[in-house]
């Protein structure tokens, strides 16, 4: 996995997506994603995307 670190992540996950990125989307009880495609309160803030490869990519907001 590898991880970008942006300094707003609402934003950067905003523009990706105008450029045709599609973000991952979780349920589960202990990993769930909210409307925009981001995990929060459950450590770092996060949105996890894949490139062509399949490999999974993430931007990430600390603090």
């Amino acid at each position: 996995m590898l991880n970008f670190v942006v300094s707003n992540i609402e934003n950067a996950v905003k523009e990706l997506k105008e450029k045709g990125v599609q973000f991952e989307s979780y349920d589960h009880p202990e990993l769930k994603t909210d409307d925009d495609n981001i995990m929060r309160g459950n450590g770092p803030t996060i949105a996890w995307f894949t490139d062509p490869a399949g490999n999974i990519l993430s931007v990430i907001q600390e603090g």
